[in-house]
């Protein structure tokens, strides 16, 4: 995997602000009551709902 800035502190600065960011839009779409998308069901999932 490749980073576009060299270092370990830099590097992991990005991951921390990406992950933040993430965190805010699920907080906003929580607060607003705005649903992410469809996300993938699991196996286990699609037997129960279809029971």
């Amino acid at each position: 995997m490749r980073s576009r800035v060299t270092g370990l502190p830099k590097t992991h600065l990005g991951n921390v602000l990406a992950a933040t960011a993430i965190n805010i839009i699920r907080l906003d779409a929580w607060l607003t009551g705005t649903p992410l998308g469809k996300t993938r069901t699991s196996h286990l999932a699609r037997l129960e709902l279809a029971a």
